[in-house]
């Protein structure tokens, strides 16, 4: 496959992200297992939809499904810190349980923007999920505490498993770090 003639290396493994997210979904299956009502799970689309697939059908409990699409990247590999909502969420959480899932936490500044938008929203509990965690890109600006983390990564430019750049590398089944020459000067 050529997209892997684009990577420097392979960083987390189809493997290694099959088992992660089996614990993932155990953990999550776990921490509601009282709770009587079900579970919204919100995809932040588009490059959770690979791993929020994988998940939710780890997780044994009842799950309502919902989608948003919020932008800050534009075509870049930093986030330009404005969002936008491109599509919200067609029902209301006001009153449930609701996990946000997303593919990678980094400055941490969309997440902080959607996670205090979904919170007036008047979710009985809210959550964070992710894949992939880089805390140390953290900005000082962000207010992100991650529940549920698949993994901690350095601070590399990665795709694969929903991830992309430039809407490319997505159907990867692992993760991998792309090397600095595809990237650079776009």
């Amino acid at each position: 496959m050529k997209q892997y003639d684009d990577l420097e290396k392979i960083l987390i493994s189809e493997e290694e992200i099959r088992t992660r997210v089996a614990e993932l979904g155990r953990a999550i299956t776990e921490d509601y297992r009282n709770a009587p009502e079900p579970i919204v799970l919100v995809c932040i689309l588009k490059g959770s939809v690979v791993f929020y697939t994988d998940l939710m059908r780890q997780i044994d409990h009842d799950c309502r499904l919902d989608f948003m699409i919020v932008k800050s990247y534009g075509g870049g590999t930093e986030s330009s810190g404005n969002v936008r909502f491109v599509k919200d969420l067609d029902d209301s959480i006001t009153g449930k349980h609701a996990i946000i899932v997303e593919d990678i936490v980094d400055s941490g500044l969309t997440l902080t923007f959607l996670r205090k938008n979904l919170i007036t929203r008047g979710a009985k509990t809210l959550k964070i999920c992710t894949l992939l965690d880089k805390p140390m890109r953290r900005s000082p600006k962000s207010e992100i505490s991650v529940d549920y983390c698949g993994f901690k990564i350095p601070n590399e430019f990665v795709v694969g498993y929903g991830l992309d750049f430039d809407e490319k590398y997505r159907n990867l089944p692992e993760v991998g770090v792309l090397k600095p020459e595809v990237y650079k000067n776009v």
